[in-house]
């Protein structure tokens, strides 16, 4: 059988990710084997700047690359070297994925088996505190020379790869890796298959985490493997680097996707993970307030508060607020103006509301209207009822609840089918205590909003 052939590539470029990525200098070696038989190097014309920070990690400026061929002036080389190979570079989705879009660009699909050095470091090189290529090559005694530029780079990665041929024989883990069912092409460098075949196809949150074992992003999913699998295949430069950093994924299954959103925010506002954008900002919604101005009227108002766990009612938006308000003046006959519904400080002249008594205009006593105040207050404390969310659970005898006291999230647990409950005191037995948030607030009436009261259970105390 005669000895496959590999293109062993590296590019450097006008930035870190791969979307919109331009290649400014590329080298190709092809080796027959574990023998060299061709190899080209050249400058490219990226047809846009370079910024700072790119010249000072490569040395490669604008000036250089002025008068380089563009990429569709060595694009034909390139498919003369790569047909028949298989695409071999450290990070071999960076340089594959660049060079892909740089074809595609031009209406060419390029399409070559590959492998990857890492990955194939980490299986036949095991124990290396690092396996960045610098690190690696001085680890190994490879000598590296122009690091950061296309060609020394992949003068050192040719030299890794035939010590990597000499180390597979046999190609079992070489086969392995270009074996069309296998993940090793797809997933992140530092990434364990392992790690991905113990993943559930189940319902659950999933925490990627960096070297050092922190949590950079939480994610829910409906099949905890396959949404996992599919951050790999989106080459948007946030998942890209999301990839570069992960080391490890581990993952909670709650059965249901209530229990999962409700986790990921607990997660999320624990770890904040470096990769996610939801939910990290604070959000101060709106809530109907209440004061005693200088006649001894209690006014209500609408103001914005981060301190949530003790209002009478939060809102997501001003205008569900002052709905809110109109309604409880509509119902109790309360002042538009002493309601901040209108900016006024004459007599109230609400477009909709005509129904005041005239403490504007000192016509009703303010102990009376004082009382229909506070019963529209009581009215929206009525509102936070105490009950649980009855949803699946992780096993067929199993059941999950989520607890919500006086309108205030509490947690969730889970519990057997079977288990004799007869009292809240016997919940809170099984209960994941959980801090009530504006998001555990959304959350839950957004489920609510779509499933009615079809899973709730009152609670009477």
């Amino acid at each position: 059988m005669s000895e496959k052939l590999y293109a062993v590539i590296d590019v450097e470029t006008t930035g870190k990710g791969i979307k919109g990525n331009r290649i400014t200098e590329i080298c190709i070696v092809l080796l027959q084997g574990n023998t060299i038989i061709d190899k080209f190097t050249s400058l490219v014309n990226p047809d846009c700047y370079i910024p700072p920070f790119i010249t000072g990690l490569t040395g490669i400026d604008n000036d250089m690359v002025r008068n380089a061929p563009r990429f569709h002036e060595i694009a034909e080389r390139i498919v003369q070297m790569t047909t028949g190979a298989i695409f071999v570079a450290h990070n071999v989705s960076f340089d594959y994925n660049v060079i892909k879009g740089e074809f595609k660009n031009l209406g060419y699909s390029f399409v070559r088996k590959k492998l990857c050095t890492v990955r194939l470091s980490r299986k036949l090189i095991p124990g290396m505190l690092s396996y960045s290529l610098g690190k690696l090559c001085s680890s190994l005694n490879i000598p590296l020379e122009g690091r950061h530029r296309a060609e020394g780079d992949t003068d050192a990665t040719v030299i890794l790869f035939q010590r990597i041929l000499s180390l597979d024989p046999e190609f079992l883990v070489i086969n392995k890796f270009l074996n069309a069912r296998s993940k090793e092409a797809t997933l992140p460098p530092h990434l364990q298959v392992e790690n991905i075949d113990a993943l559930p196809e189940e319902t659950g949150i999933y925490l990627f985490k960096d070297q050092k074992g922190e949590v950079i992003y939480a994610g829910k999913a409906k099949n905890i493997k396959q949404r996992v699998i599919s951050h790999f295949y989106d080459k948007k430069n946030k998942e890209y680097a999301l990839g570069q950093e992960t080391y490890s994924i581990d993952y909670e299954v709650t059965g249901n996707e209530l229990v999962a959103l409700l986790l990921e925010s607990e997660k999320i506002q624990k770890h904040y993970p470096k990769f996610n954008r939801a939910q990290k900002r604070p959000v101060a919604p709106y809530c109907i307030m209440f004061y005693t101005n200088r006649k001894g009227v209690v006014q209500l108002a609408i103001d914005r508060s981060h301190s949530i766990d003790h209002s009478v009612e939060i809102f997501y938006s001003r205008a569900e607020a002052v709905e809110k308000l109109e309604q409880l003046c509509e119902e109790y006959q309360l002042c538009p103006r002493y309601c901040s519904l209108q900016s006024t400080t004459e007599r109230c002249s609400h477009y909709k509301i005509k129904n005041c008594k005239g403490i504007c205009e000192g016509q009703e006593s303010v102990a009376l209207y004082n009382m229909r105040v506070q019963k529209a207050l009581s009215s929206l404390r009525r509102d936070q009822k105490s009950y649980f969310i009855k949803e699946k659970g992780r096993t067929f005898s199993e059941l999950s609840f989520v607890m919500i006291q006086d309108g205030v999230y509490k947690g969730f647990g889970f519990i057997q089918e079977d288990e004799q409950i007869a009292k809240i005191e016997d919940f809170e037995n099984f209960l994941n205590l959980q801090k009530h948030t504006y998001h555990t607030t959304k959350i839950i009436k957004s489920y609510l909003r779509k499933h009615g009261d079809r899973n709730i259970i009152n609670i009477d105390r």
